[in-house]
């Protein structure tokens, strides 16, 4: 018997001896997964980017005989540079796909430093302003409108980055912050995008603790920003999602404030929050997207590398992981005076299954009501894809926040 190597396929040829043991044709071998298991160390880009940088990634195919092996010959597609935001990068290997995210930092108008929205035409902004002294990423930009009447309601703007990464500046506040016709502050809204301790410098809780006492500054300094108090909704995606809702179904709960971080006293509830693609509850995401017959694009949760296990600082699928998941996850803390849900999910999600808004939207609705929270799939987006950001998907968002901050 030769066995001849072609590809990823291996071929057994049989030559008959008389012996009908060697007639038998062995399965070739083929691709039944691949998975990204290193992404790119590169992951943000100016618009002026005309490749992709893929220094550093890694994919690895599954073989249908449950063997694995990194393979290089796949090839990516080329997402659209010429608007800011998270776009996805789909790889592809022998007819398998999976994704990966990039942000796309847009150039300013002026040709100065990268940033992730043209801010040039909002007259009052603050930028890199203190909430907190504990550290150097305790920091917020805050935009206010043109015109309009004051006091202003304020959307706090949660970026994402898998809680590791991300910044308050790199686009994914676009959204929030708008354009000069559309968007929050076109529509008489305040942002404050802030930043918070990442995964690298803190564990859980410290993420929360900072949104906390970002809400806290913000309130205490209302009249100075010209800010209606009580009026404040969270607006985030992904890990930012996930603390926007985090953020509003504990409001007043002491155990995910730390008021040694300024403010003492001074109350950290919001009154309306947006959550685009937020994972919920961490250590059930691997069974769901089995169950949804889908393979996670960022591999496993259920692992010692995941984003997940960095955030908590312990394995997720563990025993000892699980009570800090369930501290974790915005589904623990329900309660029937918390703020209204607008919850948005792209059916073609690879890096959180739908199931986690679904579930968290049935939840929310099954104690506050449905009347007081609203789930919308959107159909073929992926994590964090363009249908998102368009000005339609943006004005629903904006509707939901006015009808409970206007």
């Amino acid at each position: 018997m030769f066995l001849i190597l072609i590809g990823m396929s291996f071929i057994f040829v049989s030559c008959d001896d008389g012996d009908d043991d060697d007639n038998v044709t062995d399965a070739p071998v083929t691709t039944a997964r691949i998975e990204i298991t290193t992404p790119p160390t590169k992951t943000q880009y100016r618009t002026i980017d005309t490749a992709l940088d893929l220094t550093g990634m890694s994919v690895t195919a599954t073989m249908s005989d449950s063997t694995t092996e990194v393979v290089t010959d796949y090839t990516t597609s080329v997402p659209d540079f010429t608007t800011a935001g998270t776009k996805t990068v789909t790889v592809a290997y022998e007819g398998k796909t999976a994704d990966f995210t990039v942000t796309v930092m847009a150039k300013p108008s002026d040709g100065g430093t990268q940033t992730g929205t043209d801010t040039s035409w909002i007259k009052t902004k603050y930028t890199n302003v203190a909430y907190a002294a504990k550290s150097s990423a305790q920091v917020m930009d805050i935009y206010i409108p043109n015109e309009g009447t004051v006091p202003f309601p304020l959307i706090i703007s949660i970026h994402g980055g898998a809680f590791k990464s991300g910044d308050k500046a790199d686009g994914q506040e676009s959204p929030m912050v708008g354009t000069a016709e559309s968007g929050g502050v076109a529509n008489g809204y305040a942002v404050a995008s802030i930043n918070y301790r990442l995964s690298s410098e803190a564990k859980f809780p410290a993420q929360i603790n900072d949104v906390k006492a970002a809400i806290r500054f913000l309130r205490a300094n209302a009249a100075e920003y010209n800010l209606n108090p009580d009026k404040f909704a969270a607006w985030g995606g992904s890990a930012g999602g996930n603390l926007a809702a985090l953020a509003a179904v504990t409001g007043g709960v002491a155990e995910l404030a730390d008021d040694s971080l300024g403010n003492a006293g001074v109350s950290d509830a919001i009154q309306a929050c947006a959550d685009w693609f937020g994972p919920i509850y961490f250590s059930t995401m691997d069974a769901e997207f089995a169950a949804l017959g889908q393979t996670p694009a960022t591999g496993a949760t259920n692992t010692a590398t995941s984003p997940e296990t960095a955030y908590l600082g312990k394995t997720i699928g563990t025993a000892e992981a699980e009570p800090l998941v369930i501290a974790a996850s915005p589904q623990t803390y329900i309660t029937t005076d918390d703020p209204a849900f607008f919850i948005q999910h792209g059916t073609a999600d690879r890096n959180i299954p739908i199931t986690q808004s679904e579930n968290f939207a049935e939840a929310l609705s099954n104690i506050l009501g449905a009347d007081k929270v609203t789930f919308e799939e959107i159909e073929g987006a992926g994590h964090g894809t363009s249908e998102f950001q368009t000005a339609e998907n943006v004005a629903k968002v904006i509707a939901f926040l006015d009808k409970y901050l206007k």
